[in-house]
């Protein structure tokens, strides 16, 4: 590891607006083509940062394997991959929540229940707790269509406004967990950057000030 530079894995998708900003807030000098930029990997001219652009699902695992020093992922990811990292901040943006949802015939199914889900450890986790057998199909995406086609009765994935659900006549049974996107470090870079790491730590923490919700 560089010990003179820190690197950042940001995710692609619907966190990575919203992280920018927050980068920005926090004082950070991101060049105005940050967002559209087709690279992967970006050196900050003005900052001792690189950036790396990943898939959301694969960030913790550049942070575990210490590829990068510090990442942002949305606690969904960070609870399905259980990867050895340090949470270090909520940062309290895209948020969403964990929810169970399908056709409203189905709210009161028989205790032996198909569910279509791309969480499937924190599906497990959820019947397990609550003593209920299930049959788990994992799925990649358009996980709403499950229930449409039958191929399962219900559907454990996150929810934001809910407009998805309602266009396709799915209704949310229960409510899972409040999901935000969280500030993760590698227990390496940590111990070899640690002055570096918590000055950033300390300007994201006044940056999310207002956004914060309670970490899980």
């Amino acid at each position: 590891m560089n010990e003179s530079r820190i690197t950042v894995a940001m995710p692609k998708g619907r966190i990575f607006d919203d992280a920018c900003r927050l980068l920005r807030n926090a004082g950070f000098s991101l060049p105005d083509t940050f967002e559209s930029t087709r690279k992967l990997i970006l050196d900050l001219d003005d900052e001792p940062f690189r950036f790396i652009l990943a898939k959301p699902v694969d960030v913790p695992t550049y942070v575990e394997y210490g590829a990068v020093d510090i990442g942002i992922a949305g606690k969904d990811v960070l609870l399905e991959s259980g990867r050895d990292v340090y949470e270090m901040v909520d940062l309290g943006i895209s948020k969403c929540h964990m929810a169970v949802a399908g056709l409203p015939q189905h709210r009161s199914s028989n205790p032996y229940l198909k569910i279509a889900t791309k969480y499937p450890h924190i599906a497990s986790d959820y019947y397990r707790k609550r003593g209920e057998q299930v049959d788990l199909i994992a799925l990649n995406g358009s996980i709403e269509l499950a229930p449409i086609v039958g191929l399962a009765d219900a559907i454990v994935d996150i929810v934001s406004t809910g407009q998805t659900l309602r266009e396709n006549g799915l209704v949310e049974f229960d409510r899972l967990m409040d999901i935000s996107s969280r500030l993760i470090v590698n227990p390496v870079s940590y111990r070899l950057k640690k002055k570096a790491i918590d000055q950033i730590v300390e300007k994201m923490i006044r940056a999310t000030e207002g956004n914060k919700v309670g970490m899980d």
